[in-house]
């Protein structure tokens, strides 16, 4: 949206889940006027009926640390409660659930999941990366969205999972589809992914054991075990899904739209490429200033108050984590772009609580090597042709970032 339009226009008459609005990415500028005049917004529409919006990190906090009194199983995380697929199937997925649910679930996964798992993948991440590098550096071109950004997640996934990599564009066309319904609205789209999904990894397990790959993450998951207490087959397979495109999903999207922002950012790239141990660091402010998951959805168990506003039983939240982001509040400066921030704050991987993202350290692992390859072996990149984007309220999505580059990049 035009400047004009953001500073002029009657906060109370916008609908902020118009994909308009998102043209060009998360609408900074709306969201700072939010923050500013309503930070906690009543939006009225008729198709997805009424909610709040929240722009301040303190309020979205507030709200993702108190699960008691803002329910994520309740109405669901979206606006509309059956977006993806009906909310009976989506409640089996940890996204989905309440305490003491989700506190159960959640420990068995981490116990098939700790950073000790995630910690010896560096190297076989590190060659997934230098293999796709390897498949470009002598063309000198490349869409890195499609030839990079895409394809290290879900050849990491299927590594990680045990999963055969020539099943990978299968796993990408799953996630397109997913993707599909929650835009469209359209939930029997994606009931008949998930029912393909659920055989496919039927088919895994049996073939895994029969085949004695004990180390896998699926078979990880079916045999973790907490205060006796194991996964069934159904709340696995959802697991599996959610890992296909929400773990895939915001590794690439974070990957692609962060590599767009430092080739905008000259100084800021120099920088990494002169100091690549500033690139840990960087992951946290290109995490930052993405936020590619913009939004969830609670809902009030009781009447309550947030940020000075009544919030009645029943009402629907929008936590805005790509407004929180860039609150002034909690970073200075938010609207500039600096790999050399100390620990910037961020709603990335969600605003807190019971739900912060599961995935954050496989995530961060493979941005850093990824950053670190891109960076040691692409040089005298330029954005070639149009960057292309899905404009979604609910994610920041690159489908096309052209690039040329040195052929043949040298390797120091």
């Amino acid at each position: 949206m035009p400047q004009s339009t953001v500073t002029e226009v009657d906060l109370s008459t916008i609908d902020i889940l118009d994909s308009s609005w998102f043209q060009d990415g998360p609408p900074h500028e709306l969201f700072a006027r939010m923050r500013e005049e309503a930070p906690v917004r009543l939006n009225r529409t008729e198709q997805n009926g009424d909610f709040w919006s929240l722009t301040r990190a303190a309020d979205i906090a507030q709200v993702s640390k108190d699960s008691a009194t803002f329910s994520s199983s309740r109405e669901g995380i979206f606006p509309v409660r059956d977006l993806v697929a009906p909310l009976e199937l989506q409640r089996a997925v940890l996204l989905y659930k309440d305490p003491p649910d989700h506190t159960k679930y959640r420990k068995i996964l981490q116990s098939a999941f700790v950073p000790a798992t995630v910690n010896k993948m560096e190297d076989d991440v590190r060659a997934i990366v230098t293999r796709v590098l390897d498949d470009i550096i002598e063309r000198g071109e490349a869409d890195f969205v499609q030839d990079v950004a895409v394809r290290v997640p879900l050849l990491v996934l299927a590594d990680l999972m045990g999963l055969p990599e020539e099943d990978v564009p299968q796993l990408y066309e799953w996630t397109n589809q997913i993707e599909e319904a929650q835009r469209s609205g359209q939930p029997a789209g994606a009931v008949e992914t998930f029912m393909a999904m659920a055989g496919y990894l039927h088919q895994q397990v049996e073939k895994q054991i029969a085949e004695g790959n004990t180390d896998s993450l699926v078979i990880r998951l079916r045999t973790a075990e907490v205060d006796g207490e194991k996964l069934d087959d159904s709340e696995i397979m959802l697991f599996f899904a959610l890992l296909v495109f929400a773990g895939n999903d915001t590794t690439r999207n974070t990957t692609s739209s962060g590599f767009r922002a430092l080739l905008e950012h000259p100084d800021q790239l120099r920088k990494l490429q002169e100091r690549p141990e500033l690139i840990p660091g960087a992951i946290e402010e290109i995490l930052r200033w993405t936020s590619v998951v913009q939004y969830f959805v609670r809902t009030a168990t009781k009447d309550t108050e947030v940020g000075g506003q009544p919030i009645a039983e029943g009402d629907k939240l929008i936590l805005w984590y790509a407004a929180g982001s860039r609150d002034p509040a909690v970073c200075e400066s938010p609207d500039v772009f600096d790999v050399e921030r100390t620990d910037p704050a961020h709603m990335a991987f969600g605003g807190g609580g019971r739900h912060f993202c599961l995935g954050a350290g496989l995530a961060r692992l493979e941005l850093r090597i990824i950053f670190e390859e891109v960076l040691r072996r692409l040089h005298d990149v330029e954005i070639t042709g149009e960057v292309q984007r899905i404009p979604s309220s609910w994610a920041n999505v690159l489908t096309s970032l052209p690039i040329r580059f040195a052929p043949g990049a040298r390797e120091g």
